[in-house]
């Protein structure tokens, strides 16, 4: 019980930049509580004590406002952010290093008994507002978008965004470089770059059409030049990364 305190208060400093100091970690986070209870109920769940274990989450529930079931397995170093309006249930399987955010709702979508709510797997993140419903796994080191409906599985390393939850494709290593040069003054206020805000996504959006085209009219320029051999094919300027930033005005730090 000491060493998982001890894993879950370094859990707390190690994700959350705002924590300052064991005694307020200790007495000022509300998802090291619930955790914390957990652990108890979970035990009471498991020597035959269920009314207790129950008893127990539900006074959790008053004083933290995260529900967890008392039979749910949760592993080490498990991290509630926020965690007002979390809801975990009883047949969720939560391994290593996983870290939710307030509102998330680890769910079923059936009456039967046996497993109905999800299991994730290490070092998942899941954003605020998101419900993960159903008996699936979400891979290891997956990332959940805030406000995601995810009710099938999700592979390793996968970013699921959206209602219901989709899977972002991964753009080449060279794409990414240059969506990052040209839409870093974009960037989203989210827990992943795989996440970028309305801005940011049409301008890939337009990059992606732009390379697209280039690479549509240099193949149509290679068959003309095919068929008559004066035809000049006219090469296309290179995108200058400095073309697409504002200019900043010294005096006041911003955009002119």
């Amino acid at each position: 019980m000491f060493r998982h305190l001890k894993e879950d208060i370094a859990s707390v400093f190690h994700r959350d930049p705002a924590a300052r100091n064991f005694v307020e970690v200790l007495t000022c986070y509300p998802g090291l509580h619930a955790l914390l209870l957990h652990r108890i109920a979970h035990t009471f769940w498991n020597i035959g004590l269920k009314w207790l274990g129950r008893y127990l989450s539900t006074v959790t529930r008053w004083f933290t406002g995260i529900e967890i079931h008392p039979g749910a397995q949760i592993g080490h170093r498990f991290f509630i952010d926020h965690g007002m309006g979390v809801v975990i249930g009883e047949t969720a399987i939560i391994g290593d290093d996983v870290t939710l955010y307030h509102g998330v709702t680890l769910g079923g979508t059936t009456w039967d008994k046996g497993k109905r709510h999800p299991t994730l797997n290490d070092g998942v993140v899941v954003g605020a507002g998101a419900k993960i419903l159903g008996p699936f796994e979400v891979g290891k080191n997956a990332r959940v978008g805030s406000n995601a409906v995810v009710t099938k599985a999700v592979p390793a390393n996968a970013t699921v965004v959206g209602i219901p939850g989709r899977i972002i494709e991964r753009p080449s290593e060279a794409e990414q470089k240059l969506r990052r040069d040209l839409a870093d003054k974009f960037d989203a206020y989210g827990m992943s770059s795989d996440l970028p805000d309305p801005v940011a996504k049409s301008l890939s959006a337009i990059l992606d059409h732009m390379h697209a085209v280039d690479r549509k009219l240099h193949c149509m320029a290679a068959k003309m030049k095919e068929l008559d051999a004066s035809y000049v094919d006219e090469n296309l300027p290179a995108l200058n990364v400095a073309d697409f930033e504002a200019a900043i005005d010294p005096a006041t730090d911003k955009p002119v």
